[in-house]
């Protein structure tokens, strides 16, 4: 169901009021870079390298570094900032004890990726230990070591490191350069484009026919479409990103209006956190321009930890102070005897005239070359998933 209500401001206000950017450049990003030579070194893993990049270019305004022991502990327990203003998800950069004797407090730390180059300079202000299966079960739902992103804090090192960062050269997404802009540079597109209103969709998925259902009855209220697909680290068994990207071209080629859609990459890292991480993904979007937030089924979910709308619930809470409209949705299906898209609020057919098809069910006859109902999936983008999948 779609409200009605709407925001007719011709600009949103980043969360927190202004849109950070921790990015060093020119002469002061080649004297950082310099005296980061004599800095103790970490070398941050592919989750914690997206989280650095994402604070940067204010993606995850207002954040200005990896989150202080007074805001985990408020995130973790009460879904906010210790100043008030909600922030669902832990942004922090884990070490073991052994490497966070390495830091003394005060000092400057050269962030390196797995790659052996450098990326940016932490300036610590704390180290602090934290209860695993607390930010497990407030954050995840749940303790089980089943699900990803609980298996992610258990496997963690002990000890966070915390303080404002500077981010001396952005992670490279080269395959999808046609497709990376800061936040700083989409709310100028959207500017240019006349778009007062904008709609964004968060997917790590293909866009099959319930999300290509949604996105367009969203975008009859809207001037556009800004569909945000997440490129960092996702489960081994998700497609992968390179794949997705090219099914996206191709869905939005055949079957959106060019001058209303745009497809933009979110490099952030999948944490698989359901309803919390529904609120992250709307305050991201937030950032990036977008005015309207669209949350469907089991948003950010994984397997059966939450309930098929326990995400808008939970952001239902928090939508007014966010300040973005959120669009939630019923499951969406196509409908043999309607013979178009609906969904339960509209559909009076028996369920056994709905075509639905699980994710597993749906990687399995890819991987088989398969081709999927016409129901389920625009044939374009089954060819491509197809293809890929072989070549993988």
């Amino acid at each position: 169901m779609v409200s009605t209500t709407q925001k007719t401001k011709e600009t949103i206000k980043p969360h927190g009021g202004e849109l950070i950017n921790r990015q060093v450049k020119g002469q002061e990003r080649e004297q950082l870079i310099e005296e980061a030579q004599s800095f103790p070194k970490l070398t941050l893993n592919p989750w914690s390298l997206s989280d650095l990049e994402l604070i940067a270019i204010g993606g995850f305004s207002p954040l200005t570094g990896f989150l202080g022991e007074k805001d985990y502990v408020s995130v973790v327990e009460n879904v906010r900032l210790e100043n008030g203003l909600v922030w669902s998800i832990p942004i922090t950069l884990p070490v073991t004890e052994e490497e966070a004797n390495n830091f003394e407090i005060g000092s400057s730390i050269a962030l390196y990726g797995e790659d052996d180059h450098i990326y940016g300079v932490l300036n610590l202000e704390e180290k602090y230990t934290y209860d695993k299966s607390k930010e497990a079960q407030n954050v995840y739902g749940t303790t089980d070591v089943d699900h990803p992103g609980v298996k992610r804090v258990y496997e963690k090192g002990n000890i966070y490191l915390a303080g404002p960062i500077q981010l001396v050269d952005r992670p490279k997404h080269d395959e999808f350069s046609d497709f990376h802009l800061d936040p700083s540079e989409t709310r100028e597109l959207f500017k240019e484009l006349g778009w007062k209103t904008v709609v964004g969709f968060q997917t790590r998925n293909p866009v099959h026919r319930a999300h290509e259902y949604i996105q367009k009855i969203a975008l009859e209220s809207v001037d556009g479409l800004l569909l945000n697909p997440l490129v960092g680290e996702t489960k081994s068994d998700d497609i992968s990103a390179e794949i997705r990207m090219e099914s996206y071209q191709v869905i939005l080629k055949h079957y959106y209006p060019e001058e209303r859609t745009r497809l933009v990459i979110y490099p952030a890292a999948m944490r698989y956190a359901g309803p919390r991480e529904a609120i992250l993904h709307a305050l991201v979007r937030k950032n990036y321009g977008c005015t309207h937030f669209i949350v469907g089924r089991d948003h950010a979910g994984v397997g059966d930890y939450y309930g098929t709308y326990d995400a808008q619930e939970l952001i239902a809470q928090y939508e007014d102070e966010i300040d973005i409209q959120i669009f939630k949705f019923e499951h969406a299906f196509f409908c043999t005897v309607c013979e178009n898209m609906t969904t339960a609020k509209t559909c009076p057919h028996d369920k056994s005239k709905h075509v639905h098809l699980s994710g597993t069910k749906v990687r399995e006859k890819l991987r088989n070359g398969e081709q999927l109902p016409k129901e389920f999936s625009r044939p374009e983008v089954a060819d491509v998933l197809i293809k890929g999948l072989k070549q993988n």
